[in-house]
């Protein structure tokens, strides 16, 4: 990776690339709030929840024994409801976005009330309260998943624009119009001498083209994004020859791990332009992944010019961290390093 990292959005994408239809689509996407599956959300919730029970459980408690005793009953029942209700609504996200905004809120309060009474029976069948409170159960999760239903609402309204705004800035940063006229210019130059050569360039370009402005997804595999990137190179290997020199080292096993879509290439396009051309002699440019048991390791490294050292806000590099966590949260991993003139980009993703 290179020393500034600021330069993915530097110039604007020239009008007309972008199809209008393609704009659309990107903002009309609906949002679905029953994005549960994540390890953080669980987390979250789980605590929110056990929050609000032990605060619950200090009105009624008048020493801070008889406060653990009533907290640890009722997260007997108030544990197992809330697990119960994300199990429900991770297994039924598909069929749940598929319903208008009204009925996805009207369904999750009916599934919280349900986890509600679910867990007052667990209490019940254990006999750790009498009278059941069964209205009460039931009213107190209809309110905490109307609760928990809008932050999950709120992460996924900020997920959608914060990606379609990381889509527009990586495409400034893909399509630079400098980058277009040199491949260009370098394919006019091999059409009599080496006219295969060209093809293959101009292919490569194409695909770069198609790839950048396909209908948004939420995710795409290691593979994926390797091809990508793969053709990209094969398109600067042409123009800087010798000083390019790419070592691939790829785990076969990595390669169904998933990502934001466009967010490889643009890492390994600032590797050669802080480290490939400033340099008279070239640079150095290393792209591995690992499997290692359930995390994919990806790193990309690159050689410096001598007496380069670190610039920039680091606003491209927060660009790329928010859109891996938002995709896997905190599940993922993203570490930048520089010492002695080589600067390596470091993810970690889910298997």
């Amino acid at each position: 990776m290179s020393p500034d990292p600021t330069a993915f959005g530097e110039s604007t994408l020239q009008g007309g690339l972008m199809p209008a239809d393609d704009r659309l689509s990107a903002s009309s996407v609906r949002v679905s709030m029953f994005d549960a599956c994540h390890v953080g959300v669980v987390l979250r919730a789980v605590m929110f929840v056990e929050a609000v029970v032990g605060v619950g459980v200090m009105f009624g408690a008048a020493q801070p024994m008889d406060w653990l005793l009533r907290f640890s009953l009722l997260t007997g029942g108030a544990l197992p409801a809330t697990l119960a209700w994300l199990i429900a609504a991770c297994g039924l996200k598909a069929r749940l976005h598929r319903l208008t905004p009204r009925l996805q809120w009207l369904a999750g309060i009916a599934l919280g009330a349900a986890a509600g009474l679910y867990g007052c029976g667990l209490l019940a069948l254990m006999g750790l309260a009498e009278p059941m409170p069964w209205v009460a159960s039931a009213a107190a999760g209809l309110l905490l998943s109307s609760m928990l239903l809008a932050g999950l609402y709120w992460r996924a309204k900020a997920r959608t624009p914060a990606a379609t705004a990381a889509r527009l800035a990586e495409l400034q940063s893909r399509i630079r119009p400098h980058f277009l006229f040199n491949t260009l210019n370098s394919a006019i130059a091999l059409v009599r001498a080496e006219p295969l050569k060209a093809e293959a360039m101009l292919e490569d370009l194409s695909e770069l083209f198609r790839s950048a402005l396909a209908d948004p997804a939420e995710s795409v595999t290691l593979g994926q994004e390797i091809a990508l990137a793969q053709r990209y190179l094969a398109i600067e290997e042409i123009r800087f020859g010798e000083r390019l020199q790419v070592t691939w080292s790829l785990d076969p096993h990595a390669s169904q791990a998933k990502l934001p879509p466009l967010l490889l290439q643009p890492l390994v396009e600032n590797a050669i332009r802080h480290g490939v051309e400033p340099s008279a002699t070239g640079a150095q440019l290393k792209i591995s992944t690992t499997r290692r048991g359930s995390t994919v390791v990806v790193k990309v490294t690159n050689t410096t010019p001598a007496g380069v050292g670190t610039r920039g806000h680091g606003l491209a590099l927060a660009n790329v961290r928010e859109r891996l966590l938002l995709l896997h949260d905190v599940q993922a991993r993203f570490q930048t390093v520089f010492e002695g003139g080589v600067f390596q980009v470091r993810l970690e993703i889910p298997a």
